[in-house]
């Protein structure tokens, strides 16, 4: 499908082309020739036929080297070369055959001028050499996630990382916020008699819990 699209897109953009490049170079030529003859310039002169020019620029440019089918590229080329390569040929024929006399928004239209002077050889020689993009053909890349790469693509993985760099699974196990582990056995609990606020007894007292007397021996 895209092909189609390619295709049609090139069939387009080749005679727009055609057109803004010629209201560019007449406009662009009679506003510098005033110039010349009057003997001063004004700049806001040039700006409708740069827009023309800059117009078909980027319509070329999109045709040119955005990846889609290489079939509008060709296409487009071909049709703007083969005007000048029939002047090799018939070059009254070409001419004759090329319409004269139109006119865009009340300017001229000669679309005999990019002709004669090579522009449209120039520009249908740009398009045809972005056909040999191996890329163009290809078409756009699927994209990967990192489950579907391959050993051999993917070689830093997470089940040969500590074999790699010499490390063993006890050393990769995080490590507890630098707190020491509790290696101690708990107290015993006192019983329900004992005052929390009594001392334990001294090494040689016995202590009588009848009488609540200490026998020092």
């Amino acid at each position: 499908m895209r092909h189609l699209w390619s295709f049609l897109a090139g069939l387009v953009v080749a005679p727009i082309t055609w057109m803004l490049v010629t209201l560019g170079q007449d406009g662009s030529g009679r506003t510098v020739n005033r110039w010349v003859e009057i003997g001063t310039y004004s700049t806001p002169n040039l700006i409708e036929p740069a827009v023309y020019l800059g117009v078909a620029g980027i319509l070329l440019g999109l045709l040119g080297t955005l990846r889609v089918s290489p079939f509008g590229p060709l296409v487009a080329g071909l049709l703007l070369i083969i005007p000048y390569v029939g002047m090799f040929i018939a070059p009254f024929t070409v001419l004759d055959r090329i319409p004269e006399g139109w006119k865009v928004l009340g300017d001229p239209l000669p679309l005999r001028q990019p002709v004669q002077n090579g522009t449209l050889f120039l520009i249908g020689l740009l398009l045809l050499m972005a056909v040999f993009s191996t890329q163009r053909w290809r078409g756009r890349p699927e994209p990967t996630t990192g489950a579907e790469l391959t050993p051999a693509e993917n070689p830093f993985t997470l089940s040969d990382w500590p074999a790699s760099t010499g490390r063993t699974e006890q050393d990769t196990t995080p490590s507890s916020l630098g707190y020491p582990e509790n290696t101690t056995e708990p107290l015993p609990r006192r019983s329900g008699t004992e005052s929390p606020w009594s001392a334990p007894p001294r090494h040689g007292a016995q202590s009588d819990s009848t009488t609540g007397t200490t026998d020092n021996r």
